[in-house]
Order: structure tokens, then sequence, then C-alpha cells
């Protein structure tokens, strides 16, 4: 239970990820919000109309998952670092996560680290991929990662 541990339920996870076929079509976000808060960063900084309107600031975000071309902007504007990019068109056996990070060290590209899942368990050996700034909130960066396929859905940090 979120309210508890902090982490998801499995239903909560399901009830936020995009269809078979739009993962299957290249990278699209995921958000992980589970909280009714007042915020909307992620809806302002989405161009693409990814996000769905909100009819009140404390609403949980919504997604247009076809609108999402996977740009990542939405994630160095969350404050929650609740939003993630899969692509699971990257290979047949791999597939690209991309995760918030602000802290250091900054992991280098090209590295292998640990990759997390939602309780801080070490699931699989990631590799870093690319790392570049979140633009205008300088202190994240977004951290690029080559995982298995099978654990696309389940990595969501790093052990540097």
């Amino acid at each position: 239970m979120l309210s508890k541990t902090g982490v998801p339920t499995d239903d909560q996870i399901e009830a936020v990820k995009p269809s078979k076929e739009r993962l299957a079509k290249g990278p699209v976000v995921i958000v992980e919000c589970f909280q009714e808060i007042p915020c909307d960063p992620c809806y302002t900084a989405c161009k693409q109309g990814g996000f769905l309107p909100f009819e009140d600031i404390n609403d949980l975000p919504e997604m247009d998952f076809e609108k999402c071309n996977g740009c990542g902007v939405c994630i160095g504007a969350c404050p929650g670092l609740a939003i993630f990019i899969v692509d699971e068109t990257y290979s047949d056996d791999e597939a690209l996560v991309i995760i918030p990070w602000e802290f250091v060290p900054v992991p280098e590209e090209g590295s292998t680290v640990k990759g997390l899942n939602r309780e801080g368990e070490a699931v699989a050996e990631v590799k870093v991929k690319k790392v570049r700034s979140a633009g205008k909130n300088k202190n994240t960066n977004l951290i690029t990662l080559i995982v298995p396929k099978e654990f696309a859905h389940e990595i969501r940090s790093i052990e540097v």
C-alpha cells in the first residue's frame, strides 16, 4: 500500500501503463503519480498535448498516450520524480528506460550499474546509454538505461 510503504500496488501500476499496442510504437511516458496534491507541471511542460487537461489542480495526471512522443520534457518538470519513459522497440531483447536522477555521483555513459525496482532492490544489471540535463531544472538529469526487456516496467532507479 502506497501510503504505508511508499510503493504502489500492482493495480496502481497497471492502471497507468500504456497499452501493449502503444508500447510497440516507440518511446512513451509512464506517470507513476498516485497522490492527489496541487501539482500540474507535467501538463504545462508537455507541448505535444499528451497530458489531458486537469479539471482540478489536485487531479492525478491522465495521458493521451497517442500524442506522447517520448521527448522527456515532462520528466524534468515533475517535482515528484514520478515520470519515466519506456521504449520497448529498442531491440528484440532490450528496452530503453529513461529515469530522472538528482543524486551524485552522476553515472557515466557506458557504465554498467544495478537496476533497482520500486522497492530499491537490485533486479538486473543495466547499461547507462546516455546522460543529459533535464533542461530548465538544472538539478535533474535524465539517465537513459539499456535494460533487459522483461525488466522495463520494473526498473525505476539505479545504484551507481
